[in-house]
């Protein structure tokens, strides 16, 4: 009988990891920080593919990706013609991807692309399927905002987990790794926000699945910076909670 390896995974720096991984990114009224975004992206090794869905923006980002498209390479661009939110455009994006590895990317420069060789390393060593990135695992620098938003993401990770039966410690973080053939096996129904609930809640019924966190950075932004989350998604993930892994 083979005896499983319980060696813990490898962080694969950046410089071993031939480029495997699909970054996509929503992209909703985010001018002042997509061009940044795409830079800072783009300068990682692993990453072979950018694909940015723009979801109909009013401020100037769709003309701005197009040209970020056209001067960059591996860069593709979706464009929604009615907004639809950020559910909406990862599953846009996710059909698109080739990589893989699929990470999605939110486009307003508060989780490190630096960071992606973290997100990789369980899954290139072949240890995991799935990979989340924690803001709340001690991982590095973590900007000190809103209090009760960080009460409503404990509470809303911990009734998650009584319903998969996890150890999560953020549910909600951006920063989610997929082998691809994984993530486009997933029929992705939220719209909005209620993706995060939602996706954690399919991917644990996947029988066999390996799920890891790792810990991660955050520089959050403030509502004046242009912070987009709100209290009503709050109530529409406790929902999302609810719904995907009862009725799912």
């Amino acid at each position: 009988m083979a005896v499983e390896d319980t060696k813990p995974p490898a962080i694969v720096d950046n410089s071993d990891v031939a480029p495997c991984l699909a970054v996509v990114i929503p992209v909703f009224n985010e001018k002042d920080t997509i061009q940044d975004l795409v830079r800072c992206v783009r300068a990682q090794r692993p990453v072979r593919e950018i694909i940015i869905v723009d979801d109909c923006s009013t401020d100037g980002s769709s003309a701005l990706v197009d040209k970020i498209a056209a001067e960059t390479p591996a860069v593709r661009v979706l464009h929604h013609q009615v907004n639809s939110g950020k559910g909406a455009a990862l599953r846009s994006g996710f059909g698109l991807a080739t990589a893989p590895y699929v990470v999605v990317q939110d486009a307003d420069l508060e989780y490190d692309p630096e960071e992606y060789h973290k997100l990789l390393g369980p899954l290139i060593s072949n240890k995991a399927d799935v990979v989340f990135g924690s803001r709340f695992a001690g991982g590095g620098p973590t900007r000190v905002l809103y209090f009760w938003h960080s009460v409503g993401n404990k509470v809303l990770t911990m009734m998650s987990n009584m319903f998969t039966n996890l150890n999560m410690t953020d549910m909600e973080t951006c920063y989610k790794v997929f082998r691809r053939e994984i993530i486009q096996r997933i029929k992705i129904e939220e719209n909005r926000f209620g993706f995060e609930p939602e996706i954690v809640a399919k991917v644990r019924r996947i029988e066999g699945i390996r799920i890891y966190e790792v810990p991660i950075s955050y520089y959050g932004r403030t509502y004046a910076e242009g912070k987009k989350i709100s209290w009503r998604d709050g109530f529409r993930a406790l929902w999302c909670i609810f719904k995907y892994n009862t009725f799912s």
